[in-house]
């Protein structure tokens, strides 16, 4: 294998690790006595589509574009190679293009198994265990692989020049502009998409039996810091990994302006939350900390190869302030997004995407042709995955939910949802 392979492997590890740094951030948010089963939501996800993603995920998710029938430009062939079959038995025999497309299927695996996973953050407290599995199996393959397909899928060239096939990809060329979307490693597939779905599940499981940001007390602060910790590490790969995964380092990409952009707009981001809960409630918090964190990580997702350190620094102080804010309006709004998905993917996710209409390098408003064309192609793809993921999200949950049930009841609810669901509680103190 050569050094791309290798590198590809290494990134799929780092953000295979972001899942369990989710189920740490999001169980110490909860309740005591709900911790278990928001890990589980997180840990389940793994198992599931990580299977249906090797099964024939990744043949739906990179397309090649040469079909001109419109549904396999869309959906590619699901069981082209199912279960990755032809590529094992290549790479077996020592194809080293068939270890690539592995490594490839790989790292594709963890961005749709944390996509999903992040939605879970918008029902806990009360959701029951095997009717979210099948949310998440059902969305997987019905938003996620097909919109990884719109933003992610590629052919190369004989120098390893990608050429994207998906429509956002094509987007600007379709407009007859002469910069294309940016996205760099999912600011639309992954943020924009699970933070619209968390919006829909949170309106149909309804709000939690006590609701209020009174009693929105995290059980274990540590837990949620070593969480933003583990996601924050991942999130190299997460970034960085895309640089070969696409052939675009030292051509659109560079490795080390994304790990730069990173490091900083993360920390700008932690310091505009925690300065918007000074001035708010006198108090700096650790959670707010760490959530700022997470609203710079996402943010600088989409742009972080296509901006300098200060706009990404600028990018990160915007992003925590926003997000900070942002929180706080689901208790005026009136929806139940427990651990603030909506707040933080959805918003932080739309505001990196559209940033860069303005502040990408050679092609931002601001920092390049001096119009809006950059601007235009971001747009239409945050609001075309946006509005996409929500309405499906939504009639998952519903058809879940008048069918086996979504919810656990309220008398559950109350008693709590571990020793409930899993027999079990997070912490046995005799």
């Amino acid at each position: 294998m050569d050094f791309p392979t290798y590198w590809l492997l290494i990134a799929a590890a780092l953000v295979l690790f972001m899942t369990p740094g989710v189920a740490f951030f999001y169980g110490g948010l909860v309740k005591a006595k709900s911790v278990v089963s928001m890990m589980m939501l997180s840990f389940g996800t793994i198992g599931l589509v990580g299977v249906l993603w090797m099964l024939f995920g990744f043949n739906m998710a990179f397309v090649d574009g040469s079909s001109a029938d419109w549904i396999p430009r869309v959906l590619g062939n699901p069981f082209s190679d199912f279960a990755l079959n032809d590529a094992a038995n290549a790479a077996f025999g020592g194809d080293g293009a068939a270890s690539f497309v592995l490594a490839n299927a790989a790292f594709g695996s963890t961005f749709a198994i944390i996509t999903v996973a992040l939605i879970s953050g918008a029902i806990a407290d009360r959701a029951r265990f095997f009717p979210w599995l099948l949310f998440a199996g059902l969305f997987a393959v019905v938003a996620y692989f097909p919109v990884a397909s719109w933003v992610f899928s590629f052919t190369t060239d004989d120098e390893g020049v990608p050429t994207f096939t998906g429509w956002i990809g094509n987007l600007g060329s379709a407009l007859g502009f002469d910069t294309g979307t940016i996205d760099y490693a999912g600011g639309t597939a992954v943020h924009i998409n699970a933070g619209a779905a968390a919006l829909a599940l949170a309106l149909v499981l309804g709000k939690r039996k006590v609701f209020s940001k009174e009693t929105a007390v995290p059980h274990n602060v540590p837990l949620v810091l070593i969480g933003a910790a583990v996601l924050w590490f991942g999130w190299f790969g997460f970034n960085a990994g895309a640089t070969l995964a696409t052939g675009t380092a030292g051509t659109n990409g560079s490795a080390a302006l994304i790990i730069v952009n990173t490091i900083v707009c993360p920390a700008a981001a932690a310091l505009g939350f925690i300065v918007i809960e000074h001035f708010r409630n006198g108090k700096a918090t650790a959670v707010g900390a760490a959530s700022g964190v997470v609203a710079g990580l996402v943010a600088i997702t989409p742009s972080c190869a296509n901006l300098t350190p200060f706009w990404s620094i600028v990018l990160g102080l915007v992003a925590g302030a926003v997000c900070a804010v942002a929180i706080d309006l689901k208790y005026k709004l009136g929806f139940d997004d427990s651990l603030d998905v909506v707040g933080l993917h959805l918003v932080a996710g739309v505001l990196g995407t559209l940033y860069l209409g303005f502040f990408a390098i050679d092609t931002g408003l601001f920092t390049g042709g001096g119009n809006l064309e950059q601007f235009i192609v971001q747009l239409i793809p945050a609001v075309a995955v946006a509005l996409y993921s929500f309405v499906v999200a939504f009639v998952i949950a519903k058809i879940i939910d008048a069918t086996i049930g979504f919810r656990v009841t309220e008398e559950e609810e109350v008693a709590g949802i571990d020793s409930v669901l899993h027999g079990s509680e997070g912490y046995a103190l005799d």
